[in-house]
Order: structure tokens, then C-alpha cells, then sequence
């Protein structure tokens, strides 16, 4: 039974796939077990990197209403895939962008999704929005829809927005906007939910005026109902060491592999039991990486595959392996892994994100760039997996970053706020 309405602002949101709606599909998914029907106003892009129209099933015993601003064309969606660009490209790509909208492109759909904000509270009665970024538009268009009906809003960070080291600030005065934009944002906010203490220390040290229940972390996190009823055939006789999701801007696989070839340099009877599975979109220069440690014959390259399927692929691995480079972001695929049970190679600097990864007592933690100790690291699970020793996370652990408990963590948080 609801007993309040909330407007979830999220410019990336199923068909459009990949990790970045995986966060907001699973909140929008389990609010109304605790008391809050969402009306979700997104955007009908129809140009993304990849799709996955089974997310949406998630809402099939739901009262869930979608919103959509209409698309410049008035055609009936024709979804298209973009070609994933290499990190040169796409690197330019921002500074050209970023150098003229701010916070950022997206700052183009704000009319539009204003528009269609006030449609929505004036029919329905809501009691708060919820707004969720990157795109940090998303959080402009809340506080205005806010301001204008005095409707309390939150805001949700995926990502960090000024410090964000991959947001490009041609002049001192764009980042100095910036800092204005998020500065006036933090002040007529409710509340800011980021995703690890990390990100919540960055915001706390740059803006002064908010206190510490400012900001409330909820993690990312996992979905057990995607791990029930899946039939997957893990073959014994194999290691298969599987990395899940893109290698997003400056994370590059060519560390891993390096240390791939050379463990099995060192290893040579490995060859015949060693397998690498690469689920989702991969660049073509990545791909050339696999012909130059002559790692062809042992890897399994998926495409894209819908949710389901690339969750059947990690019950059928031995080893889960992930590739962060810097400290500010959180991927979620990490608690993916967490939620199906297996062991983790996390190649990351010492921050927040290996932090937790060690946590689960199932993981070991190496430098990026180091193939030594990367070798070493899949040695090390190589013999535990010939002695049938894997670790897993403790069920206690992985407990905590189940998605329907998280979300009640915010559905207690929209209550505070609506009850201010």
C-alpha cells in the first residue's frame, strides 16, 4: 500500500543498459515495498552504447509509471547502437563538450524535463523528488522543480561531480561555475546520498557549511532476486577467470593480460585449464591486446548481453577480476561480484573501493599497473582453485549490499525529508 508519491529524476534509465541505471532501476524496483510509488521522469534516448529492455521487467508486478520527454523526431523509438569510442576520441570529445555546457551536455533536455516535471506533480501528489547523477543536469532540474512547488528534494551521487577526474575545466572559471553550481545545489538540497565515505569526505572538506547528517552513504549494491532460477553450467576442468561490464575511460586491461601471458610463461601446463571471459562491449584496441599476448585461444569475448546473462556468466566463473585507476569513482560490478559469491582480483590504487574489496576476506588487492604482483595474485587463486580452497564472501557480508535493504535505507530518508 503507498502512502506517498516520489519523482525519480534520472536521465539514464532502462532500455538503455549498462552500470549506470542499474543503481536507480533497483530503488525505483523496491520503493514501493516501503510505502513510496515512484514516477520516474526520464529521457526516450534512443542512442546509446547498449540496451537491455529484460531491465524493465523488474516492473512487472509494479505500480510503476514512466515518463519519457518526448525526442525531437515525433517517430515511433528506433533504438541505436552507438560504437563504443576509444579513450582518445572520447577524451576529446568531453573537453569540447564540457568546455561549453555546463555542468554538462545534458544541460540541453533540462527544458524539456522541467516541462514535464510539472505535468507530473501538477496531476499527481508528490511528496518528494529524488534526483540521481551523473548527468548532474538531473540535479539541476530537481532543485528547480523543488524551488518552484516546494517540494522537498534528495540527491543521489553515482559518481563525484567537481572532483571528478574525468570532468574537464578549460579555464579557472569553468571549474569556479562549477563549484558555484554544486555550492547553490548543497544549500537547497534535503540531503545528499553518495555511495562510500570517500565521496562523502570530498563533499564535507570542500563545502564547509554542510554538517556530517548532510550526507548519507548507501552503497551500490546487489540484487538477490537476479541470482535465483538462473541455469548456468560451471565446467570444473577450467579456471575461468571473468570481467563483466566496459572498460570505461582510462581503465585498460593491458596490465592484466601481460600478466596473464606471463603466468602462463612460468606455468606452462596452465595453458590447457586457464580460460578469460570478457562480458560486454571491449574497444578494438583492447581486443588487439589479446593477439599481442597471444591469449586468443583461451578467451571468450560475449558482446553485450542482457542482465541476466552476464549474471549467468559470473556463476560460471572461478575467479571475478575488476580494473580501477583512480579513487573517486565506485563501480558497482564490484558488488555484482560480491552478490555471486566468488572470489575477487581487484586491481585498484589503496582507496575506498579495494578497501572494501578486501573487506569480503575473499579478494586480494594489487596495483594497476603491476604485472608482478598481478601474476602473483592469480598464481595464488590458480593453486587454491587446483586444491578445490577458493574463498567466498562471508553471506553476512554480501548481506549488507543487498539492494532491496539499501533501498530502505532510502525510502527512510524520503520519509524524513517529507515530514520536514
Amino acid at each position: 500500500m503507498f502512502s506517498r508519491n516520489v519523482l525519480v529524476i534520472a536521465y539514464y534509465f532502462p532500455p538503455m543498459g549498462l552500470s549506470g541505471v542499474q543503481r536507480t532501476v533497483k530503488f525505483v524496483k523496491y520503493l514501493p515495498d516501503f510505502g513510496w510509488k515512484p514516477f520516474v521522469l526520464t529521457s526516450s534516448s534512443n542512442k546509446y552504447f547498449a540496451f537491455d529492455e529484460s531491465l524493465l521487467d523488474d516492473f512487472n508486478d509494479k505500480s510503476i509509471q514512466i515518463f519519457r520527454t518526448k525526442s525531437k523526431k515525433n517517430t515511433k523509438p528506433n533504438l541505436k547502437v552507438q560504437k563504443f569510442p576509444n579513450y582518445t576520441l572520447q577524451k576529446i570529445g568531453r573537453i569540447l563538450t564540457q568546455s561549453i555546457y555546463q555542468p554538462d551536455r545534458f544541460i540541453k533536455w533540462k527544458k524539456s524535463a522541467v516541462e514535464l516535471g510539472e505535468k507530473i506533480i501538477q496531476e499527481n501528489k508528490i511528496a518528494a523528488i529524488f534526483a540521481t547523477a551523473p548527468p548532474f543536469t538531473d540535479f539541476l532540474v530537481a532543485q528547480e522543480l523543488s524551488e518552484k512547488y516546494n517540494i522537498p528534494f534528495l540527491i543521489d551521487y553515482r559518481d563525484v561531480w567537481v572532483d571528478n577526474p574525468f570532468h574537464y575545466y578549460l579555464t579557472p572559471f569553468h571549474k569556479s561555475y562549477s563549484i558555484k553550481l554544486e555550492e547553490n545545489l548543497l544549500k537547497k538540497t534535503n540531503k545528499a546520498i553518495v555511495t562510500n565515505r570517500f565521496s562523502k569526505e570530498l563533499i564535507l572538506k570542500r563545502y564547509r557549511f554542510i554538517s556530517h547528517d548532510d550526507v548519507v552513504i548507501i552503497p551500490h549494491g546487489y540484487d538477490p532476486d537476479d541470482f535465483v532460477n538462473i541455469e548456468f553450467n560451471h565446467n570444473p576442468d577450467f579456471f575461468t577467470i571473468t570481467h563483466s561490464g566496459l572498460f570505461q575511460d582510462d581503465r585498460n586491461p593491458k596490465f592484466f593480460l601481460k600478466a596473464v601471458s606471463q603466468f602462463i610463461k612460468n606455468n606452462p601446463s596452465s595453458v590447457d585449464k586457464l580460460r578469460l571471459r570478457f562480458i560486454g562491449l571491449m574497444r578494438n584496441s583492447h581486443q588487439k591486446l589479446l593477439k599481442k599476448y597471444n591469449l586468443q585461444k583461451i578467451t571468450t569475448l560475449t558482446g553485450n548481453l542482457n542482465h541476466k546473462e552476464a549474471v549467468k556468466h559470473l556463476l560460471e566463473s572461478d575467479l571475478l577480476w575488476l580494473v580501477v585507476n583512480d579513487i573517486y569513482r565506485s563501480p558497482g560490478k564490484l558488488f555484482e561480484y560480491f552478490g555471486a559469491s566468488k572470489p575477487i582480483l581487484i586491481c585498484a590504487p589503496d582507496g575506498i573501493m579495494r578497501k572494501i574489496a578486501l573487506e569480503s576476506k575473499a579478494a586480494i588487492g594489487v596495483d594497476p599497473k603491476d604485472v608482478n604482483e598481478i601474476e602473483k595474485a592469480i598464481s595464488t587463486f590458480y593453486n587454491l582453485w587446483t586444491k578445490k580452497t577458493l574463498p567466498k564472501p562471508a553471506p553476512e557480508f554480501v548481506e549488507q549490499f543487498n539492494r532491496k535493504k539499501l533501498t530502505q535505507d532510502l525510502a527512510k530518508e524520503l520519509t524524513l525529508i517529507s515530514e520536514l
